[in-house]
């Protein structure tokens, strides 16, 4: 089929939430995770979203969404599970693969396209990783096919951190507004600052 696909991790437990899902928060109406998913939809044709199981409750929050779901029994072993399996569901041809993080709810479909850009517009295979304005460096991150073997090789807690540094002499940056690349929410007190800092600049 080709093409370029979006893969949403979300499997993990949400463990520092005690007690909350961080990714059936609300974000403008909507469940968060499913807030990824649209945004992942407006970019690409493609998306595969992983859940700890098929009957899981994030399940319900992506009703009527044409996304690929994707169970994750082993996901207490890490986000290298996720990558592991959403990886070997990929559609056949698909020539590279944007991991966008489900709890970052700055993240839009401009930013991933803004990746998808740069992938196309060299003339070799290249990852492209979304950075802060500072040059911080965040999400999401695109890996061209030939990394995707490496990622099914993964194992613990540290994501593709390896890939990214065995292929940094190919690694280019992405600008995105703002500091949404880091923005992601993972226990009661960063969502509450970031509802807070929300009505600040949205008092209506």
């Amino acid at each position: 089929m080709g093409g370029i696909a979006v893969l949403i991790p979300a499997a993990g437990a949400s463990s520092r939430m005690r007690g909350a899902d961080k990714l059936l928060m609300q974000v403008g109406g909507r469940a968060l995770l499913r807030r990824q998913a649209e945004e992942a939809l407006r970019a690409v044709n493609h998306v595969t979203v992983t859940l700890p199981d098929y009957d899981h409750p994030r399940a319900a929050a992506l009703a009527g969404l044409p996304v690929q779901l994707v169970a994750v029994p082993d996901a207490a072993l890490g986000m290298s599970a996720s990558l592991r399996r959403g990886v070997s569901m990929l559609p056949k041809g698909t020539e590279a693969l944007v991991v966008l993080p489900a709890d970052m709810p700055e993240l839009t479909s401009e930013d991933i396209l803004s990746l998808v850009q740069g992938f196309r517009a060299m003339p070799h295979p290249t990852l492209q990783q979304g950075c802060a304005e500072d040059g911080s460096p965040g999400h999401p991150v695109l890996f061209p096919a030939d990394c995707f073997s490496a990622i099914q090789m993964l194992n613990g807690d540290e994501g593709a951190r390896s890939v990214l540094a065995r292929n940094r002499n190919r690694l280019r940056q992405v600008i995105l507004p703002g500091r949404r690349a880091l923005t992601d929410l993972d226990t009661p007190e960063a969502w509450h600052d970031w509802q807070q800092n929300q009505e600040a600049l949205d008092p209506c």
